[in-house]
């Protein structure tokens, strides 16, 4: 089967598909593609996928490229790094089998995956979990002697001029499941009006909803420029040894921000800016809780995520899988419920009225002489 269309390359694809459309075929640079970013990839409408890494590296069982096929999107896996030497952002190219063509040449070769194939991979990758989670443990301890404070100390949060103090706050992350649950937590939006935080690309979320982020929390990477300027109050989070990846990016846009040096994941600082801000109530979407998760999230510690939750204690309440636990429907027996009661309203409208009474016979009467009755 032979595939043209125009190249997108991009060595993070969190960034790639904002510029992808259907037409395309994508190229990219991704070690054991997550849950999200498949589903981001799918989104986009494209049907050819070429990876420059392995999709599958059998480190843990990653959902990414089974929820790619699945969806109908040929893989072209691990064809090398020469791909982003060798072709150029538009160029028309050709992909046939496993081969990447480039004006009738092939620059290129991988393997082209198959469900079959794909299922076989996780299921031996399952066997490495008991090693991530040993490397889990012992990253734990050691993150627990550097940062000691992140646990029971005091935490200096950045002063802020939006105002969290007993209120309900909702930080909402690119996470799974991350959109049907803040749809489905849209009535407690609109009844609690709680504190919206957007983690990086989780405010472009809430902008989807037509929801305008209190803060954006973090290193800036994901989030649009959209969102940027939306009038959102910005922490930018920057590492203990002074860098700031979105330093740069925030001075070019001309758009003023907080920078708050913390241990830890953006989404750890979002958590505890809320926490230690005096939140009465954190209401999580899309944040990640289980060992899975956070390997999809490319996290090899977990550590700092892990004190954290342990901090916040019963004022943190995960939303992930709300949209799945309920779902606002109306059932059959509810719609006949519904008719039942609007007709008995019209019978008795019809009973006590005269003027509708007289209506009626008079109808009565003109529809008896149209037929000569």
């Amino acid at each position: 089967m032979q595939t043209t269309g125009r190249a997108r390359l991009g060595r993070k694809t969190k960034d790639l598909v904002k510029r992808l459309s259907r037409d395309d075929i994508a190229i990219i640079d991704h070690v054991d593609i997550d849950r999200v970013s498949a589903e981001s990839l799918l989104d986009t409408g494209v049907e050819v996928v070429i990876n420059a890494a392995p999709s599958i590296s059998g480190a843990y069982p990653n959902l990414g490229p089974l929820i790619l096929l699945r969806g109908g999107v040929r893989v072209i896996d691990n064809v090398g790094q020469q791909v982003f030497e060798r072709i150029v952002e538009g160029d028309e190219i050709e992909i046939f089998g496993g081969d990447v063509l480039l004006g009738g040449a092939v620059v290129a070769s991988g393997v082209r995956l198959t469900v079959d194939a794909v299922e076989e991979a996780l299921q031996e990758a399952t066997k490495s979990l008991d090693d991530q989670l040993d490397a889990f443990v012992r990253n734990t301890m050691e993150f627990v002697e550097k940062e000691r404070e992140l646990l029971t100390g005091a935490v200096a949060v950045p002063h802020l001029r939006t105002r969290i103090d007993g209120r309900h706050v909702l930080v909402v992350v690119r996470g799974y499941d991350y959109k049907d649950d803040l749809r489905t937590l849209l009535p407690y939006i609109k009844e609690t009006r709680p504190v919206l935080i957007g983690v990086d690309g989780g405010a472009d979320a809430l902008l989807e909803y037509r929801l305008r982020p209190d803060l954006i929390v973090g290193d800036m990477d994901s989030v649009s420029d959209a969102a940027l300027g939306s009038g959102a109050e910005l922490v930018v989070h920057a590492y203990p040894d002074g860098t700031c990846p979105g330093r740069e990016r925030l001075a070019t846009l001309g758009v003023s921000s907080t920078e708050w040096r913390a241990p830890g994941t953006s989404e750890d600082l979002a958590l505890l800016l809320a926490s230690e801000s005096g939140a009465d109530l954190i209401v999580a979407v899309g944040t990640h809780w289980n060992l899975l998760e956070q390997l999809d999230k490319g996290r090899k510690g977990m550590a700092s995520t892990f004190l954290v939750r342990l901090r916040l204690g019963p004022r943190l309440v995960d939303a992930k899988g709300v949209s799945r636990l309920y779902r606002a429907s109306v059932k059959p027996s509810q719609l006949l419920v519904l008719v039942g009661a609007a007709l008995a309203v019209i019978t008795v409208v019809i009973s006590i009225s005269p003027p509708v009474r007289s209506f009626l016979a008079l109808l009565l009467l003109g529809v008896r002489a149209a037929v000569g009755l």
